[in-house]
């Protein structure tokens, strides 16, 4: 069996939030490592990426049977720090799954999950697919 969600969100939205509450936002959605992946802190942060990391996020609770409210998580208990983009070995986009999450796709009997990503200057995608 296959579990899918896919995501699209406008970049916008997230430059908008990042640029009005800083780092109270970002640093509540997503983790260190993401932040630093897409250049914040530096001269010019990526929106873009953050944008596609925000729909990864979204797409893969998604493929879990749920969606997210808000950053501090959803009725099945997820934080969005608890669903990770990160860079694999050969710089695809891989999902780290921790918490509410991971115990979400260990109870679905999920296998493994694949990632992609992709985005305009206007829009991100993400779709999730995950293998029970």
């Amino acid at each position: 069996m296959i579990c899918h969600g896919v995501d699209i969100i406008e970049v916008a939205r997230i430059r908008r939030a990042a640029e009005r509450w800083g780092m109270r936002f970002l640093g509540r959605v997503f983790t260190p490592a993401e932040l630093a992946d897409c250049g914040v802190g530096g001269p010019a942060p990526r929106y873009e990426s953050l944008a596609a990391r925000w729909a990864a996020k979204e797409a893969t609770a998604k493929a879990l049977g749920a969606g997210l409210r808000g950053p501090g998580g959803n009725a099945m208990g997820f934080r969005f720090q608890e669903i990770e983009v990160r860079r694999g070995p050969d710089g695809r986009p891989e999902l780290r799954l921790s918490g509410a999450a991971a115990a979400a796709a260990a109870r679905a009997g999920l296998s493994s999950l694949a990632l992609s990503l992709s985005h305009t200057h206007d829009h991100a995608v993400a779709s999730v697919i995950g293998v029970i």
